[in-house]
């Protein structure tokens, strides 16, 4: 029973578009997950650089350029959004 309510309510979160105002709360954890990824992307770009076996090193590259694309993605979606909204002063 208590499965079935988790697959319920996992059912009427999912929202099949973005909404059109980013609230504060959800700005700020966007940024947080733009600084988590980009810091993540750093640290094993360098771990990378510090290591000598190569099956370690490509991993870690591999990794760091998992947290960039994901920081990519995040900085698309915000200058999506940002472009789709309309200075006040340019309204009429």
């Amino acid at each position: 029973m208590q499965q079935q309510n988790m697959n319920m309510q996992n059912q009427q979160g999912m929202m099949q578009q973005p909404p059109g105002v980013v609230s504060t709360k959800d700005a700020l954890y966007l940024t947080d997950m733009m600084s988590w990824n980009l810091l993540s992307a750093k640290k094993a770009h360098f771990f990378a650089q510090q290591c000598q076996d190569q099956e370690l090193k490509a991993e870690a590259e591999k990794c760091g350029q998992m947290h960039e694309r994901h920081y990519q993605t995040l900085l698309n979606h915000l200058g999506q959004h940002a472009n789709q909204q309309q200075p006040l002063n340019n309204m009429q």
